[in-house]
């Protein structure tokens, strides 16, 4: 006998309500880069253009923008590559006093809510005299860029088996060699995923970017400024159209290089 493993039709349309209150407004967002109205978001829209992505094109201050948030963005994610997976290899892998508690440290940033991490950043620049610049803006994202990394790699460290790397000893593989043929292809898909989101969280971040940016804009910001003194509304929607592209293929392959994650070697050993 087979169980009905079908979902009831109450269920389904729960599903289908939710997903449609997620995915409207966004849809929005691309219908009006193609509206002829450009003072207003009238509905339904007058007429449609394709002129609204040339002349966004041949805006320099969004190319500006984008060139800062995209360098922010790969510095920020390289930042946590390296620090957080050297602390997701530390907590995982050795026993040390205050271990936990520093786990607690690393995953802090990213529970506190944005504005008190962008308030403490810019009181600790003006405390030290630090002007701001790209790199004040890079050490404020990294500070949730590097939980994104360690989250991932502090997980796949965990079902990575320690008898992986004792044999890799045995055999005469020093430190380095270990690493690169034991433990690197047995973390690479977490790191790749965690620096994929990590990329993504920083190019579109709004909230500590202000508190850390100065005069500076990146897309984000540059955006927020449209919408309060918006001189053509569409060409914001347009680049928000962008931002949006941009930033679901890096999180739809950290999902599709993460969903297997539990076929790591040696995992059951």
């Amino acid at each position: 006998m087979h169980s009905d493993t079908r979902s009831p039709l109450a269920l389904k349309l729960a599903a289908f309500g939710g997903l449609f209150f997620l995915l409207a407004p966004i849809a929005l967002i691309f219908l009006y880069a193609f509206s002829t109205e450009e003072k207003s978001f009238q509905w339904p829209p007058p007429g449609f253009t394709t002129k609204w992505i040339g002349v966004t094109l041949g805006r320099a201050d969004v190319w500006d923008a984008m060139a800062l948030s995209l360098k922010v963005a790969a510095i920020s994610t390289v930042l946590a590559l390296i620090l957080g997976t050297l602390t997701a290899a530390a907590v995982a892998r050795s026993k040390f006093f205050g271990r936990e508690t520093i786990s607690l440290l690393v995953i802090l940033p990213i529970a506190l809510p944005g504005i008190i991490t962008g308030i403490s950043l810019r009181s600790a620049f003006s405390l030290l005299d630090i002007p701001f610049s790209t790199w004040t803006i890079v050490l404020g994202h990294a500070t949730f860029c590097i939980v994104i990394v360690y989250n991932n790699a502090v997980a796949r460290f965990r079902r990575t088996s320690g008898a992986l790397i004792d044999a890799a000893m045995d055999l005469g593989a020093d430190g380095l060699q270990t690493f690169r043929l034991v433990i690197l292809p047995n973390i690479a898909t977490a790191l790749l995923a965690g620096g994929m989101l990590a990329f993504a969280l920083s190019f579109d971040e709004v909230i500590v970017t202000t508190f850390t940016a100065g005069n500076q804009t990146t897309l984000p910001i540059w955006m927020l400024e449209e919408l309060v003194r918006p001189r053509q509304r569409p060409v914001t929607n347009v680049v928000a159209m962008a931002v949006v592209i941009v930033t679901f293929f890096p999180i739809l392959a950290a999902y599709y290089l993460t969903k297997d994650g539990e076929h790591t070697a040696g995992s059951e050993k």
